[in-house]
């Protein structure tokens, strides 16, 4: 198990971008979150398998039909406090 924490930043609130990346991260089987942060940014991060992280990577670099993703930061992370479900902060 790895674990991932991406920033998205773009036209990525007000757009279903917290909860299309949760339908997209229970598809792959990623428990973790996804909330909007104060400079306008969303945070994912998620844990589970190598190859889902990086699947659901590919997906927010466009993320939802109304999502304009201008940037995307990621950094791997330490395996701790795994949660059981991924939700929308």
């Amino acid at each position: 198990m790895k674990a991932a924490r991406f920033v998205v930043r773009g036209t990525v609130q007000g757009v279903f971008f917290r909860a299309s990346a949760r339908e997209q991260a229970v598809a792959l089987k990623l428990t973790g979150y996804a909330r909007n942060l104060v400079d306008g940014s969303v945070e994912v991060v998620v844990y589970g398998e190598p190859s889902a992280i990086d699947t659901i990577e590919a997906w927010l670099h466009d993320g939802p039909q109304d999502a304009v993703v201008n940037e995307l930061y990621r950094e791997d992370i330490g395996v701790h406090d795994v949660p059981a479900d991924f939700l929308v902060k």
